[in-house]
C-alpha cells in the first residue's frame, strides 16, 4: 500500500496491464477488497471492543446492512459505465488535479 495510490485503481490497472478487459478487471478489484476491508473491520471492533455496549450491537449492524446495500449498488452502477466507457476521461481528471495540487502545493 503506497500512500496516495488508490487500491482499486492500482489493481483495476494492474489487471488491465496483464490483458484483462476493463469489467473483469473492476471486479477482480473488488474481490481483492473484500478481505482488506474484512481484516480492518475485525481489528477496529477488536481495538474498539471495550468501548462497545449492548445497544450498540444494533446500530452497527443497521449501519453494515444499510453500507452494504448501497455498496452494491454502487458497485453495479460503476461496472455498468465500466462496461460502456473508457478510463480515459478519469485519466485526464486526476492528472489536471495532480497538476492543480503541484501548482498551489509548490
Amino acid at each position: 500500500m503506497v500512500p496516495g495510490v488508490s487500491r482499486s485503481g492500482a489493481t483495476i490497472m494492474g489487471g488491465l496491464v496483464i490483458g484483462m478487459n476493463r469489467k473483469d478487471a473492476a471486479e477482480f478489484s473488488f474481490l481483492l477488497a473484500l478481505p482488506t476491508m474484512l481484516a480492518a473491520t475485525c481489528y477496529d471492533i477488536y481495538k474498539n471492543y471495550a468501548v462497545f455496549h449492548m445497544g450498540d450491537w444494533q446500530n452497527i449492524a443497521v449501519g453494515f446492512v444499510t453500507s452494504f446495500v448501497f455498496a452494491v449498488i454502487g458497485i453495479k452502477a460503476l461496472l455498468k459505465i465500466i462496461t460502456s466507457h473508457t478510463f480515459i476521461p478519469f485519466g485526464i481528471y486526476r492528472i489536471a488535479v495532480g497538476i492543480v495540487f503541484l501548482v498551489f502545493l509548490t
